[in-house]
C-alpha cells in the first residue's frame, strides 16, 4: 500500500503517537524518546497533518511540538553559519574571478 494512502500499520503507528501526546508532558523519558524520533525520522507530512489536525489532543500536541520538535539545537545553528559561509566563500570567489 502507497504511503499517501496510509495502512494499519501507519494508522496504527499515529494512534499510538496520539496516545502518547494525549498524556504529555505526564509520559516516561522512553516515551518521550520515541515520540521525538517518530516525528523527526519516520512521521511523513501526512502523519503529521493528521496528528496535528486532531482537536482532541490540539494543546499537548502544541506544546510537544514546542518544546521537542520546533526550537533550534546547536546542530541546526552550526549547518546554519556553513551554510552562510560556504555562500559568502562563493560571492567573494565570483568578485574575485570577475576582478
Amino acid at each position: 500500500m502507497n504511503e499517501l494512502q496510509g495502512g494499519p500499520d501507519r494508522a496504527a503507528q499515529r494512534a499510538q503517537v496520539e496516545a502518547a501526546l494525549a498524556d504529555y508532558p505526564h509520559i516516561g523519558d522512553d516515551r518521550l524518546a520515541a515520540l521525538i524520533r517518530w516525528f523527526r525520522k519516520e512521521a511523513s507530512a501526512l502523519d503529521v497533518g493528521m496528528i496535528a489536525s486532531n482537536d482532541a489532543i490540539a494543546e499537548p500536541y502544541r506544546k510537544f511540538r514546542a518544546d521537542h520538535i520546533d526550537p533550534l539545537t546547536g546542530t541546526d545553528m552550526v549547518k546554519g553559519l556553513l551554510l552562510a559561509g560556504l555562500a559568502a566563500v562563493a560571492v567573494v570567489l565570483m568578485i574575485w574571478w570577475i576582478v
